[in-house]
């Protein structure tokens, strides 16, 4: 029987984008709501009408010879997804209204789920899909981007470079300076790996983290086997300042670290 994937949201949320591309990767079948619901023409917003449709998206899916089936629905109630029963539940929480004001007031957040995704970052979003489904084994030889810094703390910029090196090569190596004590620099390594791999959780298995040196050089006399580049993250991304975090914190007793 073919393992069901629901992604669900809000209309508009950016399920039907998802779902078409991840079919190509996974080389499923894929049930979208929209052409169901205009063949049958029963559609209806009342509630026993949202749990007709579960049904009948279940049923469908059950019917497919192809190892996965993708089904992408609203599915705003729990006792839908109940019905439908998915082997991996995927929530596009990527809006906070959607088309229809009526499943605003009616939609039941899911609190169990396998991914929740929440951005329409499609190249992001189906790395972690398949990472969910398929799996990634880290291969040393695969080229692979490196970040270097001190990530006191990490922050949103840094999640965004991340995310756009990943996309360059799909995989990164995360190089930690050995910089705790010195100067304004009160996280030591153990706290920065731990919010790195809180943040980075879906992606656990596309990243190294590492303890180095206090690099403040990187030098090379020829054209050599790698690039150094950088990458554009626009400017409001840019002006997130690690220094201007610690100060809020500090001033709201968040952070109590002392450094040297």
């Amino acid at each position: 029987m073919a393992k069901k994937i629901m992604i669900m949201g809000l209309p508009g949320s950016g399920k039907t984008t998802l779902s078409s591309h991840l079919k190509k990767i996974l080389r499923a079948d894929w049930i979208n709501a929209d052409k169901v619901r205009n063949k049958y023409k029963d559609w209806d917003f009342s509630k026993k009408g949202v749990l007709r449709q579960a049904k009948r998206m279940r049923d469908i899916a059950i019917k497919s010879r192809k190892k996965f089936v993708i089904a992408d629905f609203i599915c705003p109630f729990k006792k839908g997804r109940e019905i439908f029963k998915p082997d991996y539940l995927v929530w596009m929480d990527t809006i906070q209204k959607g088309r229809h004001p009526t499943f605003d007031k009616t939609f039941q957040k899911p609190k169990k789920y396998d991914l929740r995704l929440l951005d329409k970052n499609l190249k992001i979003n189906l790395i972690q899909l398949s990472d969910l489904i398929l799996g990634y084994k880290w291969k040393s030889k695969k080229e692979t981007s490196q970040m270097l810094g001190r990530f006191q703390p990490w922050h949103k910029g840094h999640r965004k470079l991340f995310e756009k090196s990943l996309i360059n090569t799909g995989q990164v190596f995360i190089m930690v300076k050995d910089v705790h004590g010195i100067a304004d620099n009160p996280y030591n390594f153990k706290l920065v790996k731990e919010k790195i791999e809180k943040d980075l959780y879906y992606f656990r298995k596309r990243f190294k983290i590492k303890l180095v040196p206090n690099i403040s050089e990187i030098n090379f006399g020829r054209k050599v086997g790698y690039k150094i580049k950088k990458i554009n993250l626009g400017k409001k991304i840019e002006r997130i300042s690690a220094t201007k975090i610690r100060r809020k914190l500090r001033k709201t007793g968040k952070l109590k670290l002392k450094t040297n």
